[in-house]
């Protein structure tokens, strides 16, 4: 399993634009935190789908990385998102990732993700990413 330091300072270095910090890194998990600010809202007072989508793909690769090593090259190839409820736009938001198959080549996971401190997820997502064979 990746250090979870080592983890952070990778995705900070690699993705200097996002503001998704790594919280817990687990047995094939991984929780992460996305702090909302203006730029995420839509009209309406909520958070962007975009935002919530950012979020899912990072918390999913982030608990990868944890279970096969640091391998930048790994990617998504496929990601279907439901939304459920409105997103605080006063909160920041947190994804829970839940890897259900990590194998060879292929990866699969699940995120759910909240308004912080709310007991109801607001989106949940399930993905895949492709994992590049080793040389």
């Amino acid at each position: 399993m990746t250090d979870p330091q080592q983890l952070s300072d990778f995705l900070a270095s690699e993705f200097p634009q996002s503001r998704c910090t790594l919280l817990s890194l687990g047995p094939r998990s991984a929780t992460l935190k996305h702090a909302v600010t203006e730029a995420d809202l839509r009209p309406g007072g909520t958070v962007s789908g975009p935002t919530l989508m950012a979020l899912a793909d990072v918390a999913l690769y982030a608990a990868i990385l944890g279970e096969i090593g640091i391998v930048p090259l790994a990617v998504t190839t496929s990601f279907s998102i439901n939304f459920m409820r409105k997103p605080r736009a006063d909160r920041d938001l947190i994804g829970e990732c839940q890897l259900m198959k990590v194998g060879r080549s292929l990866a699969v996971g699940e995120v759910s993700l909240y308004s912080e401190g709310e007991s109801e997820p607001v989106a949940h997502a399930v993905g895949t990413y492709a994992i590049p064979p080793q040389r």
